[in-house]
Order: C-alpha cells, then structure tokens, then sequence
C-alpha cells in the first residue's frame, strides 16, 4: 500500500516503515560521524526506547560506544489495513541495524509499568547481559495501570488554580487561537503525578538493584524540562511541573540508594524543547517550538534529539567528563534555550505572532518538518510514492 500522513490534532495516525528506518539511520549516521565515547556504557537498559529521547539515548550508547543495548518499548504492530506505530517500525530498525554492526540488540514489548514487563527485563538481562552500567528511563505514556493496586491513572496538561488563557497554533492549519484550560482537580494532579512522576523509575532501579544487575559505577538518568515563563502555566507549574517535581525527589532517592551500596549515580537531565510526540500535546508549547526553532537555527545552536543525547554522553557523563549540575543537582542541557538572548527574543516575538505571520516570524514550517518524520514521513532519500508493506515483525 502507498501511505500517507493522516494528522489528527496533534497525532499522525499513520506511520511510514522505510521512512521510519530512514530516521534511524539519520540518527545512526549522526553518532556515527562524531567522536567516539571511548569511556561510554558498554552494557545498557533503556526503559522507554522506541522514540524520542529513549530513542536517541539508544542509538547513541551502541553507535557512539559500541553499547549492548536492552530497550523495553509499548507499542501496536501493524494491523490488517493500518500501519503499525512509529516506535514499533522505528525499534526493529534499530535491532537490525544494530545486530549488523555485531552488537547486543534485544527488545521488549510491554507496558513498563508492569510486574511483569519487570521480570521479564530482568531475567533477560541476567542472562544475556549480567550487570549493566547505564539505565535510560525516558517513559512518557498518558495512563498508567499501577502494578500494586490495579487503579488506573491518567495524565493531564491542566495548570493548577486557576484557568490558564493564552494563545496557541494549529500546526496542522497554521492558525492562531487563544485557548483557555481550565485547573485540574486534586485527583487529577494525583494522577498526573502516578502517571509520569518518579515511582515507577524507582520500582525498576529497586528491582534491578535486589537481583543484582547493577554494575559498580553505574549512571541511572531520567529526562525531564523546565522551559521558559511563557510556559510555565501550564507545564512548569501545572500537573506536568508537580510530576517533574515528584521525578526530581526520585532522582535523589534513587541516587542516595546507589551510592549508599556502591553502586553508582542517579540525576535528572534538564533537556531542550523539541518536537516529540509528547511535547506536541501540549497546549502553547507547539507555538514556542516553533519560534525557538526559527531563532536558535538562525544562531546556529539548534540540536534535535540525538544532538541532545550525543552531548550528554560525550560531554557530562563520559570521556572523563564531570556532571555539571545546576543548584538542585540537575544537568542542564537546554543551556543553549535558555540563553538570555534567546529569551529576550522570545519574549518580543510571542505577542507579535498572528495567523497572518506565522510563517514569517516563526519556524512553524521547520516543526510541521519534524512532527511528520516522527512518523517516517518527509525524511529524505525515501520513495513516497512507493508501495510499501506495512507488515514487518520482530525478529
């Protein structure tokens, strides 16, 4: 079949294959062509893997230092007459192009915030890999079955006390609007927290801890974003911000456990804003993208993903390299967003934005790019006009 996107808010509800593979290999050729993390994770677990960071993090520990990877993932296979989802096409291109370059590639598919999902992983890594040096929790889902209880949590964008008005954009259309969110209730900012808070990356360093796959020395990170005032209403200090905060507390609880046993280091990375699935589905967050694109492309400080993480690694966690922590013990990745300039800059353009001058004054062009080649769509080299079949299983 020829496929075409088919967006749906802020959803494509289709994925391409051959473009997916493409896009994993554009990151593949990135780490590929910088220098080599000689001191990087050689055996490495990570939780949240098929897309965006956790993607990103993967490709960079097995192509930039030659990495065993372990990735858990959720997501759908192709169906009769539907594709399967980008993470599922996007993970088998990793463990082929892995397993062709002679390294460790193995991939599980389950919902990580289950028991089950956790035995799984472990009794697989104990056998094949032994102890790790590097755990990635990078999971954002929009529900959570909790594995103790059985009560379902799920997430919000709300901000808290007050409704929140601002403008946003339609990337599909192009079209400015003002939009107003009304707070979340308390059972929903508890919720929010279950869902995309630090629990369950707590549940699994415990878990891999007590069945002893921890190698000495290993590094435990998290992801995570603080963005500008422009904001923060509704992420920094709405239910996404309490989650992040509660993400924050695990981090230090995590990172006291390991190093009371020897054990290693846990900490947060502050990242930059980008086009992801998850950043998509935020209310004002598209708009901002999308003028930050236009100004730090223009300053020739823009990074994507995999430019994020390769940075990481090269420079805070490896190579001799020691973590440059902010005050609450964080790495700052989004160092480059949150130039003064730059903010200085989006704090002028933002009231000025209309529908009549998207295009000019932001890279809203630049975002629709990215959002489609989260779904294999728009990336280069690729035939679109070509039949493809969108059957294609593990192996």
């Amino acid at each position: 079949m020829i496929l075409r996107p088919k967006v749906r808010g802020f959803v494509c509800v289709t994925a391409h294959p051959v473009g997916c593979a493409a896009y994993v290999q554009e990151q593949i050729d990135y780490v590929r062509g910088q220098k080599r993390v000689t001191t990087g994770s050689k055996r490495a677990l990570v939780i949240g893997a098929s897309t965006g960071y956790g993607l990103a993090s993967r490709v960079a520990a097995a192509f930039g230092s030659g990495a065993a990877t372990f990735g858990v993932f959720y997501d759908r296979p192709s169906e009769e007459g539907r594709p399967a989802t980008p993470g599922w096409y996007n993970t088998i291109a990793f463990d082929r192009a892995a397993r062709a370059a002679g390294l460790y590639a193995h991939s599980l598919n389950g919902d990580a915030f289950s028991d089950t999902i956790k035995q799984q992983a472990i009794e697989a890594i104990r056998s094949d890999l032994g102890k790790i040096d590097l755990v990635v929790y990078s999971v954002a889902a929009p529900r959570r079955v909790h594995p103790r209880t059985g009560a379902v949590h799920k997430s919000v964008l709300k901000p808290i006390g007050r409704p929140y008005t601002n403008k946003t954009v339609d990337t599909d259309l192009g079209v400015i609007s003002e939009i107003t969110i009304p707070p979340a209730s308390d059972e929903e900012i508890t919720d929010t927290v279950a869902v995309m808070g630090g629990e369950d990356w707590e549940l699994w360093m415990k878990a891999l801890d007590e069945a002893g796959l921890l190698a000495p020395g290993a590094t435990a990170i998290s992801y995570s974003y603080h963005g500008p005032e422009v904001t923060w209403p509704i992420y920094r200090n709405g239910t996404i911000g309490v989650a992040k905060n509660d993400l924050e507390h695990a981090a230090r609880r995590i990172d006291a456990r390991l190093k009371a046993n020897g054990r290693g280091r846990a900490f947060i990375s502050i990242n930059k804003a980008l086009v992801t699935q998850a950043s998509s589905a935020i209310p004002v967050v598209p708009l901002y993208i999308s003028i930050l694109y236009k100004l730090m492309k223009a300053k020739g400080t823009h990074e994507g993903c995999i430019e994020q993480i390769h940075r990481l690694f090269a420079t805070q966690i490896y190579n001799g390299a020691t973590l440059a922590l902010d005050d609450a013990g964080r790495v700052r990745l989004d160092d480059r967003e949150m130039q003064p300039d730059v903010q200085h800059r989006v704090k002028e353009v933002w009231p000025q934005v209309s529908t009549e001058n998207l295009s000019q004054l932001t890279d809203i062009d630049g975002y629709r790019a990215e959002f489609l080649k989260l779904f294999g769509f728009g990336v280069t080299g690729v035939d679109y006009e070509a039949e493809v079949d969108p059957h294609v299983t593990m192996s």
